[in-house]
């Protein structure tokens, strides 16, 4: 076989394995896509979501299609909205540590972008650990109980507890943008003047930006329960979240959590009977009926139509 022959079978076979053939001298290389984290390439659509990579589901079902995270880089999210929410508020002059929540993918509506555009310079903030909160400032109302609640979702139930109790505030911390947006335009079309909301690890806000005893409660409602067992570290409610929040608490306020894993529910009732500034409102040192107060959620309904236990604990600071 002649010399030229072979290298036209040899380049037949190369294209069917989909090796690219040698470059010529002198010859330019391709175009390359721009480099996103760790190399992978990503192309710019107007979606805003805590994480750096797009839904996989989507490049999951062609399997012909080349990675193609959608998700825009932070400068580009964030310039999305420009006075909104923060990707990363509290950056690297907080210490890394094991978080107790991980950032869920969303896209922001219409309708929740527009909330965020509008209502996010009055009655939002993002959780930097810069600087001590005014909490009677923050609502306009200095003798406002304010109640801090870690994680809510979506604000349905956050919304409804707020307009059956406008004489308390509720500060909503949470890192879900779509969640941020529903709740405010929840609040601005039930004319809601008592939430706010902050952007970021609660750990932070508790820490850094709450003084000792001011909070008149702290709801912590379905948090992750981190099923594995390697991965129970990271659950919210541990000893030192615990001896944090009763230390912010005022004398008779409330800490209460709820939770549908029994496990977690269990290590809660531990922890907080553990804790010598709290005490248990349920008179045998077990769970609490659900208050008429905590809404039932749809999260809530579906766990109970699969035979979960729900369980409310509600200790009272001393």
């Amino acid at each position: 076989m002649c010399r030229k022959a072979v290298e036209r079978r040899a380049d037949t076979a190369r294209g069917r394995r989909g090796v690219p053939k040698p470059r010529q001298p002198g010859s330019l290389p391709p175009p390359r896509a721009p480099a996103g984290k760790n190399g992978a390439a990503f192309r710019i659509v107007g979606i805003v979501s805590e994480s750096n990579t797009a839904s996989e589901s989507n490049t999951h079902s062609r399997p012909d299609a080349a990675p193609e995270p959608s998700a825009a880089p932070r400068a580009e999210r964030r310039l999305l909205f420009p006075d909104g929410p923060a990707v990363d508020p509290a950056g690297s002059h907080h210490e890394r540590r094991i978080r107790s929540f991980r950032p869920r993918r969303g896209r922001v509506t219409t309708g929740q972008g527009g909330a965020l555009r509008r209502l996010w310079p009055t009655w939002g903030l993002d959780i930097d650990g810069r600087s001590t909160l005014d909490l009677g400032k923050l609502f306009g109302d200095p003798v406002l109980p304010v109640v801090l609640e870690i994680g809510f979702g979506m604000g349905d139930a956050t919304a409804r507890m707020a307009a059956e109790d406008p004489g308390t505030g509720i500060l909503a911390a949470d890192v879900h943008t779509p969640g941020m947006g529903n709740l405010l335009s929840l609040a601005e079309r039930q004319g809601l003047t008592n939430i706010r909301i902050a952007n970021g690890d609660a750990l932070i806000l508790l820490r850094e930006m709450i003084e000792p005893a001011t909070l008149a409660g702290i709801r912590i409602y379905f948090p992750d329960p981190w099923p594995k067992k390697r991965h129970q570290k990271r659950r919210l409610v541990q000893p030192e979240f615990v001896e944090l929040a009763a230390d912010r608490l005022k004398p008779g306020a409330t800490l209460h959590c709820a939770t549908d894993w029994e496990p977690y529910a269990e290590q809660m009732l531990e922890v907080l009977t553990a804790n010598p500034l709290l005490e248990n409102l349920q008179e045998d040192g077990g769970y609490t009926p659900r208050p008429a107060f905590r809404p039932l959620t749809k999260f809530e309904s579906a766990g109970l139509a699969k035979g979960h236990t729900v369980r409310d604990l509600m200790f009272r600071r001393r």
